[in-house]
């Protein structure tokens, strides 16, 4: 199944290859033609609907630099590529629920008996001191994304569609905002990770 019957995959590597308008439409046209994939995370993978859509985004993503940058040479189908993306995602993506749960669950443990043996009133100054770091850490890394990036997400955490999104922001139509939207928060995802190593 094409992401469009009247659309090949030459032409929509092409498309993704050039600027504006045909680079958007080649953008959304992957991102929904292949959209099931999501369906197929949830069910074969396990994944809950979440993770199983951050695993598609990332794989369109992924798959949009690799095309781009000449790394696909074509020897499969565009969808049979994606697939492979998608999979290898979606074991890393089990991997690391399952890596996080147990780091999680020792860190959740080792920060309850810190802070119980703490005096309420040092209990909400630390916990001021940790949400004010959060903020501020968000705040750099959502400066670095540029102001596209910034004003989309902060529209989206306030509540706003991706249809209303496109309006205020002079985007053709919702699906690509949020393929916009979705590579700014891998973006700002990717750089939270380069904090962490």
């Amino acid at each position: 199944m094409r992401p469009d019957n009247t659309i090949t995959d030459a032409e929509i590597i092409d498309n993704l290859t050039r600027n504006g308008n045909d680079r958007r439409k080649a953008e959304e046209q992957l991102f929904n033609g292949y959209s099931y994939f999501v369906k197929e995370g949830i069910r074969k993978y396990s994944l809950a609907e979440e993770d199983a859509l951050d695993v598609y985004s990332d794989t369109i993503i992924s798959a949009i630099e690799k095309i781009t940058t000449g790394f696909f040479e074509g020897r499969s189908s565009l969808k049979t590529y994606l697939f492979r993306i998608f999979h290898n995602k979606c074991v890393d993506r089990i991997r690391q629920l399952t890596t996080n749960k147990n780091r999680i669950h020792r860190t959740a443990v080792l920060a309850d008996q810190l802070l119980s043996s703490l005096s309420d009133t040092a209990k909400s100054v630390v916990q001021r001191m940790v949400d004010r770091s959060d903020f501020d850490v968000l705040r750099a890394r959502l400066d670095e994304l540029g102001e596209n990036c910034r004003k989309m997400l902060a529209l989206f955490a306030d509540g706003y569609t991706d249809k209303e999104i496109a309006g205020a922001m002079d985007y053709k139509t919702a699906e690509v905002v949020k393929t916009s939207r979705l590579r700014c928060l891998e973006r700002l995802r990717q750089s939270y990770n380069v904090l962490k190593h």
